[in-house]
């Protein structure tokens, strides 16, 4: 053990990153340690359970927070036909070594009971589309997308082809018609309604915008959900072909774990195998630029590939780099969006909230970088500052500050990943198998 430590710690010195030793040395001990058979943690002060490994990176510190937004994204059980189970995950369930945090992503096992798979599809649409409308406009918050079906046929739609088999999103205001108005490529109209949508609703998602009035600040807070069939003889069957691992979750609930337990019995046997290989697809596709080029989203995948899969070593470096100062850089790429999303028409957000958290963007850049880097981008922050006030009679331009000040971090954050991964031999021969 203390000869990984000492080649975590040389390498990261020669590339520059701090290193934490003795929490290093804490987590790699606990890896080593690691039971399989009994790979579910709970705690028990305050109430949180989750994968064993999961739980090493998950701090209480901001637990209150997450809950609070819960109480908007979550679904409400009705006995004796929804059950669930809500959890954090993605960076939200690694607070302990993500110091900065992109959006708030909730996942939520949804267990519906009901006589007939038709029966349990119909509760699904009803419940989606009652959360939606419910939550759709406040002053703290504003709905902006759900993410529900999948197109019968390929049609084009606000002058986009959506192939046919891919997921539909909703705007607030198609949820509340119960259709979309599109046309088919031949100039035909097509209309695509809510109730058959449910008929094959594939992965469904809901997205917010959150305004933090204690904080002042913004944030994307999404909910994507699980979703099961318990039919009359016990079978629990995924609405959308495949029930979800829980490898990456940590539940808010302890009152929970009953239905937690009931659906995980049915997880397949050599579901970390098809986590990893998920996984290692969405890597290739990061690095391998089918799509947008993100060395940080890589990076975060790559961490979950390696605790999950042995590589201690590397998870352990990884868990270094995502604190240091150059990875803010990532939040304000996800926050500049949301400022942009948060001025939707008809917005529940309010002007002065979004101010806000213009000024903290540029106030979290200068306290964390320096140099060129800094300079570049509170550059870029304070043409999206002076382009917000003129939005109303120049949306153009605001467009064109948002997309600069994005592609200004991105550049930053996929240079400062790029180099530190391949400069470590073992993480950048991984990266080659996929190049």
């Amino acid at each position: 053990m203390s000869d990984d430590i000492t080649r975590i710690v040389e390498s990261a010195q020669r590339l520059g990153v701090e290193v934490d030793e003795t929490e290093a040395l804490q987590w790699l001990t606990a890896m080593a340690a690691w039971d399989q058979e009994s790979d579910i943690v709970v705690d028990a002060e305050s109430g949180v359970f989750g994968h064993a490994i999961t739980m090493l990176d998950f701090s209480p510190e901001e637990l209150a927070y997450f809950r609070q937004i819960g109480q908007l994204v979550e679904f409400h059980d009705e006995p004796g036909v929804v059950e669930s189970a809500l959890a954090l995950s993605g960076s939200a369930a690694q607070s302990k070594i993500q110091s900065f945090p992109g959006d708030c992503d909730f996942f939520e096992r949804i267990n519906i009971i009901a006589a007939t798979e038709d029966e349990a599809l119909a509760t699904l649409a009803r419940i989606i589309g009652e959360k939606a409308l419910t939550t759709e406009k406040g002053p703290t918050y504003q709905l902006t997308e759900v993410r529900f079906g999948s197109y019968p046929e390929t049609i084009v739609r606000d002058g986009r082809i959506q192939n046919a088999g891919s997921s539909i999103a909703w705007r607030p205001d198609e949820v509340r018609a119960g259709k979309i108005d599109a046309f088919y490529e031949d100039g035909r109209r097509a209309v695509i309604r809510w109730e058959d949508a449910a008929q094959d609703p594939g992965w469904c998602k809901l997205d917010w915008i959150i305004a933090d009035p204690i904080r002042g600040k913004l944030s994307n807070a999404s909910n994507m959900l699980d979703v099961t069939w318990e039919a009359p003889d016990g079978r629990v069957i995924p609405l959308d072909g495949y029930l979800d691992p829980y490898f990456q979750e940590v539940y808010l609930d302890a009152g929970s774990i009953p239905v937690f337990s009931k659906l995980v019995k049915h997880v397949s046997d050599d579901a970390l195998d098809s986590y990893v290989h998920q996984l290692e697809k969405e890597v290739k596709k990061y690095i391998c630029g089918q799509g947008d080029l993100n060395y940080g989203k890589a990076a975060k995948r790559m961490y979950n590939i390696f605790r999950y899969t042995g590589r201690y070593q590397e998870a352990a470096f990884l868990r270094e780099l995502f604190d240091e100062p150059t990875t803010v850089l990532y939040q304000v790429w996800s926050l500049v969006r949301t400022l942009d999303e948060a001025l939707l028409p008809n917005s529940g957000i309010a002007l002065n909230a979004v101010y806000r958290q213009a000024d903290e963007l540029i106030l979290s850049v200068v306290e964390n970088l320096e140099g060129d880097e800094e300079v570049e981008v509170v550059r870029s922050l304070l043409q999206v500052r002076h382009a917000l006030m003129d939005k109303e009679e120049d949306e153009d331009q605001w467009q064109a500050e948002v997309a600069a000040a994005r592609g200004a971090t991105i550049h930053i954050v996929n240079n400062f990943f790029h180099e530190k991964l391949t400069a470590l031999p073992p993480i950048k021969a991984y990266m080659e198998q996929f190049q």
